[in-house]
Formats: C-alpha cells, sequence, structure tokens
C-alpha cells in the first residue's frame, strides 16, 4: 500500500470519529485509538520542535495506536503475487511484483501485476494484506463505513458488493478510467484499476482473482 493511505488514516480517523459513524463497537475502537493517535502527534510536534530528540519513540506510539497493539503477521506477499492472474481479458501480465514493509509496529504486505494489450489501454491490479492493520481496515477506508451513490454526465461512484464483500467502484467515461476495490474479510484490500478501458473490462479482470480463497487466509498468521 502506498504511502498516501498512512496519511489518509491518520488524519481521516479523528473526523471519522466526529462523524459518528459506524457500530457502537466500532465507534468505540476508532475513539481509543483517535484519542492515541492525537496524543502520539502532540508527541511528534514535540519532538520536532526539540530537533527530532523523542521523535523516534514518538512514531512508535503511533503504530501502536494504528494497530492497537495487534500482533499478526502478515501472507507472504509470494503468496499474494500466486493470486495475481497472468492474464485478463484482452490484456498479458507484463510484470508482477511484491513487497513485505515493517515500520513502528506497523507490517503490510503486497502484490501488484500491471496489464497490457495490444490496444493502449492497460490494468493494474494490487491485492494489499493490511495485517496488524486489519483491524481499522474497514474504517480506513471510508466508503466501506457509508453508502455511496453518485452518477453525472460523466461518470459515476458507488458502494456495492461484490461476492459478499464490501465494494467500492468509479468510472470516468470520458478518460475511461475507473476502479474497483474490494474488502476481503476486514483485511484484504484487492483493487483493479484500468485506463482507456470499460468498466466491464475493470470488472473482468477482477474476476481473475480468487477472492474466496484470499478470504480464507483472513485468520492466517493471527497472533494470540
Amino acid at each position: 500500500m502506498k504511502s498516501r493511505r498512512w496519511q489518509y488514516l491518520v488524519f481521516c480517523l479523528p473526523l471519522m470519529v466526529a462523524s459518528g459513524c459506524g457500530k457502537s463497537v466500532e465507534q468505540k475502537q476508532l475513539e481509543e485509538s483517535g484519542q492515541k493517535m492525537e496524543e502520539a502527534g502532540k508527541k511528534m510536534e514535540e519532538a520536532m520542535k526539540q530537533g527530532g530528540q523523542g521523535f523516534g519513540e514518538a512514531m512508535q506510539k503511533m503504530g501502536e495506536a494504528m494497530t492497537a497493539g495487534k500482533k499478526v503477521e502478515p501472507v507472504d506477499f509470494r503468496t499474494l503475487k500466486a493470486l495475481l492472474p497472468e492474464s485478463v481479458p484482452g490484456m498479458k501480465r507484463t510484470s508482477a511484483n511484491g513487497e513485505k514493509t515493517a515500520a513502528f509496529g506497523i507490517n503490510v504486505s503486497k502484490a501488484e501485476g500491471e496489464y497490457r494489450g495490444e490496444s493502449e489501454g492497460n490494468m493494474d491490479i494490487t491485492i494489499t494484506d493490511m495485517g496488524n492493520m486489519s483491524g481499522l481496515t474497514a474504517m480506513a477506508a471510508a466508503w466501506a463505513m457509508v453508502d455511496i451513490d453518485k452518477e453525472s454526465d460523466t461518470g459515476y461512484e458507488k458502494t456495492t458488493t461484490y461476492k459478499g464483500q464490501k465494494a467500492h467502484e468509479q468510472y470516468n467515461k470520458e478518460g475511461q478510467h475507473g476502479e474497483i476495490q474490494v474488502l476481503v474479510g476486514n483485511r484484504f484490500i484487492v483493487e483493479a484499476k484500468g485506463n482507456s478501458v470499460k468498466m466491464e473490462d475493470i470488472k473482468a479482470a477482477l474476476g481473475q482473482v480468487d477472492i474466496g480463497k484470499l478470504d480464507g487466509m483472513k485468520m492466517q498468521g493471527i497472533q494470540p
């Protein structure tokens, strides 16, 4: 997952707490995490004012707040790579890569495949295991907490379900680009996006990923 997703989580959690979205248990978890993250944020500011002294400790506290102290070893990215299809309708996979990142107690793994065809269109498929962030994954993805249904002359955006899992899709007709994200087992995020393609092509590409098999891994690596 890209770094901007961490920034999104840090800054959006307090807003989501204030909005009162979600069930009572989720709300309580958000409030506790929000308070801890706010405290860690203040310590980070103080550390910066003091020339960086104590910054590492503050970042560690931020990591603990974001993971709620949960210990989860993410699925090996090589296993996630094996779930990437070798081809999607009209396109072949041109590259596949994966990685595991671990910093300040946050462990995440992901795999990404790029697909190209004879035409100018292209697509990407990404599978991310949020690891010890899995307890907050649904909350970090704001679309998983609400119902969205928007439409204009140029495109649409909506939340829906995909094979029994919460999903979000959006498409721009003018640029012919769009994406669909699926939250699998409140732990994994599968994303298929494309440029110069139709939305049905993006969905067809997503259909090549074994969502059921991925859902079966949601308890893997969870430590007591």
